[in-house]
């Protein structure tokens, strides 16, 4: 249900608060895949690839989010998080309130 509330706002260009479960990872690697880069583990490569131009991001399985807060998400690189903040639906960007380890 929540999703599909979600998707009737994206739809409409509209901008909602919600949380959104999902991996931090880089737009460089947006589907948090990180094996063609030999860069190390997810972690370290999630970190240089944002020190490299990519930005932070939440990938939720489907479609990678851009963060607005491109600090906090380095601490939580590679883990599944949950981001509560406001979808911008027409630059699917997430405008983050707060960012915590999902359980």
């Amino acid at each position: 249900m929540k999703r599909a509330i979600a998707l009737t706002f994206a739809a409409a260009g509209a901008m909602f608060a919600a949380s959104f479960t999902g991996t931090i990872t880089d737009s460089g690697c947006a589907k948090a895949d990180h094996k063609a880069m030999n860069m190390g583990n997810d972690v370290q490569c999630t970190i240089a690839c944002v020190q490299h131009g990519a930005k932070y991001v939440l990938y939720d399985g489907k479609t990678a989010y851009e963060l607005s807060d491109q600090k906090t998400p380095e601490k939580f690189a590679a883990k599944k998080v949950t981001v509560s903040g406001t979808l911008d639906a027409k630059t699917n960007v997430i405008k983050v309130d707060k960012i915590a380890e999902a359980k």
